[in-house]
């Protein structure tokens, strides 16, 4: 086993409110699976429409490497007062996390601002400019980082979440065959575009990779391993 570390981003696709909302049931029952695998996450950034978190620990990339894709959920929303059955879908991008090492910055490559937060996390962080974005010139990637207190620690978490950006750029640009690499663990995003379908309704996911069919309630206690070819 080796100890590693990959970055895991959750998005918001089709389905407003209610795709918004399932980023983050996403997130809990991948963290019943992280338990279950003993590994350690911490979240990097949570916005209404996006949840990205680091995992560390023996073989983290081994467990989170069948995961990229679109998911895909059938079910009423709680939000929904008629009681129909609606369908949303929340992508799930995997990253492996480089070191500084690997992936030379150029500082001044960097297009570097700083702005207030947007989201909760108490007075201090709405009212002073910790928030941080950056934009790698070269290639137009930016990264926009607010969950943490200080300026300096959301800069750091910035400049790691971008290291694995052009990581995965300079793979992409190594091996032309796997070109869009993300794009095909994400897909479109599109209700017709998955990796997964859970039908809450008759209690089921199906993973459309591997044909293989789980209880909704074992896929939500973290037992998504089960799903895997």
């Amino acid at each position: 086993m080796s100890k590693e570390s990959v970055i895991v981003e959750i998005r918001a696709a089709e389905g407003g409110e209610d795709a918004r909302l399932l980023v983050i049931e996403q997130f809990a029952l991948y963290s019943r699976y992280m338990a279950r695998k003993q590994l350690q996450y911490d979240v990097l950034e949570q916005r209404p429409n996006i949840l990205i978190f680091r995992v560390t620990g023996n073989d983290a990339a081994r467990a989170f490497h069948n995961e990229g894709g679109g998911m895909r959920w059938q079910r009423v929303p709680p939000t929904e007062r008629k009681g129909r059955v609606h369908t949303s879908t929340v992508t799930v991008a995997v990253l492996r996390e480089p070191t500084p090492a690997e992936v030379l910055i150029n500082p001044s490559d960097l297009d570097y601002k700083t702005c207030r937060g947007s989201g909760a996390g108490g007075q201090h962080r709405n009212t002073t400019d910790s928030a941080v974005q950056l934009t790698h010139k070269p290639t137009g990637i930016m990264v926009r980082v607010e969950s943490e207190r200080s300026q300096h620690q959301n800069k750091e978490t910035a400049l790691s979440l971008l290291r694995a950006r052009l990581l995965e750029q300079q793979q992409m640009s190594l091996a032309q065959k796997h070109n869009g690499k993300r794009r095909n663990q994400v897909g479109s995003g599109m209700r017709g575009d998955k990796r997964r379908t859970c039908q809450v309704q008759n209690g089921q996911v199906t993973d459309h990779v591997t044909g293989k069919k789980l209880s909704l309630d074992k896929y939500l206690r973290g037992c998504v391993d089960d799903l895997w070819g």
